[in-house]
């Protein structure tokens, strides 16, 4: 089998994790942390692209990896106008929408601007795969009962589609064949349904919808939140972070940390098990509808994120879920992997790079 070697590039808000992959086998990986006085002069996301390039070729070169074995580079997508799922071929109209910030500025932007930056000087393809505004939504699911308000399908697509597509593979199917429901668990919690490779229903895990998380308060009694709104005591900004940040675990517990809350319940601490076992009780309704979208043929239900490494979580969702279908286990997100997987099977030809709008 011919042997591809890719380049995998993921900027996050105050780190760049970057990863060499030889067809399937990551051969190098790191983590680049930036710190608050490198990223702090910096007004805008788009500004720190020559700073993080640059910090990417240095660590490369500093490790003896050579540019020219490369055969493509990947870079993580951002936000972008909202397309379905699968690997796209950076073009001239996503880099501007990604330079711009189309629907918002995030780190994420950057992945497809550098990956696009390298792979040219190389002339060789650079992609993108999976970003987190994938939307393959019915239309009967955008509807939200307020015709100024539509449903957005904005969620961890990168790591859903790979561990779907995991679970496809390890049982010798496609997941163009499969109805899975995933679940991923970290700190936003998205629960999507996917019927035969199409999402065609997920809460919008960013600022939202569906089961509180870690740090996001998920859905709430809509009549008290605009009573709140409008009480005088908070501003929109504060409305905000209460609502992505500040919610959920943190707001409860003081902490958006798994596995700090499972020390206090080991403590006999009662408040961190109710809202531990709330946020489980959540996840499992919101998995019980995902499996009435899917008129209950589903082949499996997938737990993931990095809260699936708990298995005390896991175990109460299993104990609620179950009986749907048989319940995988797919700790942590190795989005660095899924990134290169993408860029591979286009490769290889088993799957064709799409084009942007």
């Amino acid at each position: 089998m011919e042997s591809f070697r890719i380049l995998a590039i993921n900027p996050g808000s105050t780190s760049t994790k970057i990863a060499i992959y030889d067809n399937e086998k990551e051969v190098f990986e790191t983590t680049i942390r930036h710190s608050n006085e490198e990223i702090e002069p910096f007004d805008k996301i788009f500004d720190q692209y020559d700073f993080r390039k640059d910090v990417i070729l240095n660590t490369l070169n500093d490790n003896g990896i050579n540019l020219t074995k490369l055969n493509a580079v990947v870079g993580r997508g951002g936000l972008l106008k909202p397309i379905k799922g699968g690997t796209y071929e950076v073009d001239a109209q996503m880099l501007e929408d990604l330079k711009v910030g189309v629907l918002g500025e995030h780190a994420s932007n950057l992945g497809g601007i550098i990956a696009n930056e390298i792979a040219g000087q190389l002339n060789i393809p650079a992609f993108i795969v999976d970003p987190v505004v994938v939307d393959e939504m019915k239309a009967v699911a955008r509807i939200s009962g307020m015709p100024e308000i539509e449903r957005k399908s904005i969620f961890h697509a990168l790591n859903q589609k790979a561990v779907a597509r995991r679970y496809a593979d390890e049982n010798h199917k496609k997941y163009e064949d499969v109805n899975i429901i995933v679940a991923h668990l970290g700190g936003g919690i998205s629960v999507g349904a996917h019927e035969k490779g199409s999402v065609i229903d997920v809460n919008n895990a960013l600022d939202g919808e569906g089961p509180f998380s870690p740090e996001r308060t998920g859905g709430l009694p809509v009549g008290d939140l605009a009573k709140l709104c409008f009480s005088g005591k908070y501003t929109h900004a504060d409305i905000k972070k209460m609502i992505k940040g500040k919610g959920g675990l943190v707001a409860y517990l003081g902490s958006n940390d798994g596995r700090e809350v499972m020390k206090m319940i080991e403590e006999g601490d009662k408040k961190a098990e109710l809202i531990f076992k709330a946020m489980a009780y959540q996840v499992s309704k919101e998995i019980g509808s995902c499996a009435a979208v899917l008129k209950g043929k589903v082949d499996a239900i997938i737990l993931t994120g990095g809260l699936a490494y708990g298995e005390v979580l896991t175990n109460w969702i299993k104990e609620s879920v179950s009986f749907i279908t048989e319940v995988v286990i797919y700790p942590g997100e190795d989005e660095m992997s899924a990134l290169a997987l993408g860029g591979l099977r286009v490769l290889r030809g088993e799957e064709e790079a799409q084009k942007y709008i």
